[in-house]
C-alpha cells in the first residue's frame, strides 16, 4: 500500500459538479453535465468500467421478461432510447435479432404479476407460459416504443429455419425479435472522452476519502491510489454515482443517515467456442421461468448468461462460481442439440448490479429501474444514484440534471439525444463503407483488422492510424493485432494504465493473447507511462495527468 501523503497547501481545485464513480452512469452525467456548460470532475478509485459496466450481457433492450412485472414505464424508456443510441454509436452498436424458441412445458417465475394473475384466471394453465401470451408480449415489445430502424417480430419455423439448426428436434415454433449489442466497456469510455473534450476533468485511479458538506458547497479530498498523494477539490454539488459502492460512499465517506440502500446481485457469464453459424442470439426460457441469451461473440465465441444471484458486500470481487457455471451449461443444454460441456468455456466474467433495494422477495424480482434521491448536506446539495440499466443511461443522466440544474442559474438544457459520441458521426449502416475506407487509405490492413479497429473506434480509426503507410509504421506488434500506435492511443485517450485495461476493457483481446503477450503489454504501457512521468517532471499518476 503506498504511504499515505498530507494533501497540498495550494488551493483546491473548485468545480460546479463532482462524480464519484466513473461506471456509465457517472461517465453518462459528467458528459450531460459538460456539454450544459457545467464545470465538471469525476474520480473513479480503479479503471473506468472497471467493475458493473463492463460486465453486463451486453444489450441495448427493452427488457422482455420486465413486461411480466408490469414495469411499462421501464421498458417504454429503454426501447425508445434504443435506436436513439444506435443513432450516436453505429460503431459499438448494431441492430441484433432474437430467436425464442417455444415449447408447450415452458413456465413463469412464480412470483412474477403475470403469474399470479394467471394462477387465478387460468389455474388449468399450471405456471405454463401459452405461445399467444409471449407473442401479446412481443406485441407490446415492438409496440411500446417507437421503431424506425429495427424490425419487427416474426414468427420461424425451427424445422425450416437456419436458427433451429443448433437446437434440439423438440423445439419446432420459435419468435423472433429485435434488440441491440452495446460494447458496453468501450461505451463508459466513449462518454468519459466526450466529456473530456467538453471540459470535464477525468480522473481514473483516483479514491475519494471523504467529502463533507459546509456553507454550501463540498470538500472532496482524493487520493492517488499509486501514489498515495491526496487533493482537495471543492464542488457546488456532488453526484454519488459509485455503483456497488454507494451505500459505503454514503455511509462511510460521507457520513450520511441516508435510509436507502442497494440490493447486490451477480450476474455472471461464460464465454464459450463458437456454438452456431448464423448470427442471430437466443433466448431461452427454462422450465424455473428463469431466462437466459446465448449471442454470437467477438465472431470465433458464444456468450451466454446471465444468473441472477445475491451478492454479499460490494468488496468481495465477483467471479462466476462453479455453480453458475454448470447452471448456465446445463440450462443452454436444454436447448442445443450437441452439449455444452466445461470443455467448451474459454473464459468467465461476473459482475454485480447495484439495483434499489425494494424489499423483493428474489434477486430476479428486484427492480431494474433506477431512483436518484437528493439531499442537502449544510446547504450543499448532493444526488444519491441508485440502480439502473445500461440502455437508459442517458435517460438516468437527464433526469440527474434535472434534479441538479436549479442550483446552477446558467445550466443549459438537455442536449445528448441525437449527438454522436466520438467516433460514431456515420450512419447506422455505414459500418461496410468505413472499413472500405480505411482498406483503401490504409492497404497493409485485411478486412477482419480493419473491422475491428472500425468496431472499436469509428471514424477515429483514422485518427488512430494517422500517417501510417505500412505496418512498419505502426511500431512494435503485440498479437492479435495490436500495435505499438494503437497502445499509444489508447495511453493518451483512453485512460489506459495495465494491460488488463486494455485487453479486457477497451477491447476483449485477452481471448486471443497468451498470458506472455499480456506481460509484454503491460511492459510496453508502464514503460510508457514512466516515460511520460519523468518527461514531465511530476509524481502525478499520468492517468490523472491525461485526463
Amino acid at each position: 500500500m503506498p504511504q499515505q501523503a498530507r494533501a497540498p497547501e495550494c488551493p483546491p481545485e473548485t468545480h460546479d459538479l463532482f462524480i464519484i464513480g466513473g461506471g456509465i452512469n457517472g461517465c453518462g452525467i459528467a458528459r450531460d453535465a459538460a456539454g450544459r456548460g457545467l464545470s465538471v470532475a469525476l474520480a473513479e478509485m480503479g479503471d473506468l468500467a472497471q467493475a458493473t459496466s463492463s460486465a453486463s450481457t451486453k444489450l441495448f433492450h427493452g427488457g422482455l421478461r420486465y413486461l411480466e412485472y408490469f414495469e411499462f414505464r421501464l421498458v417504454r424508456e429503454a426501447l425508445i432510447e434504443r435506436e436513439t443510441l444506435l443513432r450516436a454509436m453505429p460503431h459499438i452498436s448494431w441492430p441484433m435479432r432474437f430467436v425464442l424458441p417455444y415449447h408447450r412445458d415452458m413456465r413463469f417465475e412464480s412470483d412474477t404479476p403475470t403469474s399470479r394473475l394467471l394462477a387465478r384466471i387460468m389455474p388449468w394453465m399450471k405456471g405454463r407460459r401459452p405461445a399467444w401470451l409471449i407473442r401479446f408480449g412481443l406485441f407490446l415489445y415492438d409496440r411500446l416504443g417507437t421503431r424506425t430502424i429495427l424490425p419487427g417480430t416474426s414468427d420461424l419455423d425451427l424445422r425450416q429455419d437456419p436458427a433451429g439448426a443448433p437446437l434440439k428436434e423438440r423445439f419446432v415454433k420459435a419468435f423472433e425479435y429485435s434488440d441491440c449489442w452495446i460494447e458496453d466497456a468501450r461505451l463508459v469510455v466513449l462518454n468519459a472522452r466526450d466529456a473530456k473534450q467538453r471540459g470535464a476533468r477525468i480522473m481514473t485511479r483516483t479514491k475519494v476519502v471523504s467529502a463533507q458538506g459546509c456553507e454550501n458547497h463540498w470538500e472532496i479530498t482524493v487520493e492517488d491510489v499509486e501514489s498515495g498523494t491526496r487533493a482537495i477539490h471543492r464542488a457546488r454539488a456532488l453526484v454519488n454515482a459509485a455503483g456497488p459502492w454507494v451505500g459505503d460512499i454514503l455511509t462511510n465517506t460521507i457520513g450520511s443517515t441516508n435510509r436507502d440502500r442497494v440490493r447486490l446481485v451477480r450476474g455472471s457469464h461464460i464465454v464459450t467456442r463458437r456454438l452456431y453459424d448464423h448470427d442471430k442470439s437466443y433466448f431461452f426460457q427454462g422450465p424455473d421461468g428463469r431466462i437466459i441469451f446465448a449471442i454470437p461473440y467477438e465472431t470465433d465465441f458464444t456468450l451466454i448468461g446471465t444468473t441472477d444471484t445475491d451478492h454479499a458486500d460490494a468488496a468481495q470481487v465477483p467471479v462466476c462460481t462453479p455453480e453458475e457455471q454448470r447452471y448456465l451449461l446445463d440450462f443452454a443444454s436444454d436447448y442445443f442439440k450437441t452439449p455444452v460441456t466445461d470443455a467448451d468455456v474459454i473464459w468467465t466474467y461476473s459482475g454485480v448490479r447495484p439495483l434499489y433495494d425494494d424489499g423483493a422477495n428474489s434477486a430476479t424480482a428486484a427492480t431494474r429501474d433506477y431512483l436518484l434521491k437528493l439531499s442537502e448536506e449544510d446547504g450543499a446539495p448532493l444526488l444519491n444514484i441508485f440502480g439502473g440499466k445500461i440502455t437508459t443511461y442517458r435517460k438516468l443522466a437527464e433526469a440527474a440534471m434535472a434534479r441538479v440544474t436549479p442550483y446552477f442559474s446558467t445550466c443549459s438544457g438537455e442536449w445528448t439525444a441525437g449527438i454522436s459520441l466520438p467516433g460514431g458521426d456515420f450512419p447506422v449502416d455505414g459500418v461496410e463503407q468505413l472499413v472500405c475506407r480505411l482498406l483503401e487509405q490504409y492497404p497493409f490492413l485485411d478486412n477482419r483488422w480493419a473491422l475491428r479497429l472500425v468496431r472499436a473506434y469509428g471514424t477515429d480509426t483514422f485518427e488512430v492510424l494517422g500517417d501510417a503507410r505500412t505496418t512498419k509504421d505502426l511500431g512494435q506488434e503485440f498479437g492479435a493485432s495490436i500495435t505499438e500506435r494503437e497502445l499509444l492511443w489508447g495511453i493518451t485517450n483512453e485512460w489506459v494504465c495495465t494491460a488488463e485495461d486494455f485487453v479486457w476493457r477497451r477491447s476483449k483481446l485477452g481471448l486471443r493473447l497468451t498470458q506472455d503477450q499480456i506481460d509484454r503489454i503491460d511492459d510496453f504501457i508502464q514503460e510508457t507511462r514512466s516515460a511520460f512521468v519523468e518527461g514531465q517532471g511530476s509524481t502525478e499518476n499520468p492517468a490523472v495527468a491525461l485526463g
